[in-house]
């Protein structure tokens, strides 16, 4: 697989996780509230991104390399983290009936003709994860030739097919096995942000591009190890279950 496959790869699938959680946002305001002000409230946070990516058209090559880098460690963190047994896994049809009890049980003013409460938290999910998108986006932009061209192209992919499964179900797509995606997207991300860190630094990898599977396969290794140590005990403040009934 190329450089650039695997960057449509990892921009897919990272905008894929991010169009999922904001689906299962409007999804939930909609259904409980009503579609008007919802929509318009996504609508507007469309528009908002639109916008905020013109304006930072032009900063796209001064975005440093680093911070691809230090985004997907964190990604990655937390997928291990969850793998692991730390983290709750995440679960949208969870998130989506919590979400719509908070909905269902907002006030509503009868007159208003828009729906502030719709309008404003489907407004922030659409937003926020959005711009997740966006960065990911610009940083691989700032990256590689073409870059924005291949990782818009594959927002763009991923929007159309959340859409439309989102449109046929109605309802939260909790069968996308999203733990296991946003473990795949910190995995890329990460490998991606250590070669193009490096390069940036001087350093020629050996294989040029093919070094880019070498580092996924040295992270997946590590970061299924991590999983396995904190699955059988491990406990992140520094006291093992041992430790612990010693000092009891």
């Amino acid at each position: 697989m190329t450089r650039g496959a695997l960057l449509f790869v990892t921009a897919f699938l990272a905008s894929g996780v991010e169009m999922v959680e904001a689906l299962t946002i409007v999804l939930a305001v909609g259904v409980t509230r009503g579609w008007r002000s919802t929509l318009l409230g996504a609508g507007v946070a469309v528009l908002a991104l639109a916008v905020l990516i013109a304006a930072l058209g032009g900063a796209i090559s001064h975005v440093p390399i680093d911070v691809l880098l230090i985004f997907g460690l964190q990604w990655l963190r937390k997928a291990i983290l969850r793998a692991g047994g730390q983290l709750p896994l995440h679960d949208e049809a969870a998130a989506f009936l919590a979400e719509s009890a908070d909905a269902a049980g907002a006030v509503r003013a009868r007159r208003e003709l828009v729906d502030w409460y719709s309008f404003t938290v489907s407004f922030k999910g659409v937003f926020l994860e959005g711009v997740e998108v966006a960065f990911i986006v610009i940083t691989f932009g700032a990256a590689k030739s073409h870059g924005v061209a291949i990782a818009a192209a594959a927002a763009a992919a991923a929007l159309v097919i959340v859409l439309a499964a989102g449109a046929l179900v109605r309802a939260p797509l909790s069968r996308v096995p999203e733990n296991t995606l946003k473990f795949t997207v910190g995995l890329l991300l990460a490998s991606f942000g250590t070669f193009w860190s490096a390069e940036g630094a001087g350093v020629s990898w050996p294989g040029e591009d093919g070094a880019l599977l070498g580092i996924l396969a040295l992270l997946l290794f590590a970061s299924l190890a991590s999983v396995r140590v904190l699955r059988h005990g491990f406990d992140p403040a520094g006291l093992s279950p041992a430790s612990k009934g010693a000092d009891a």
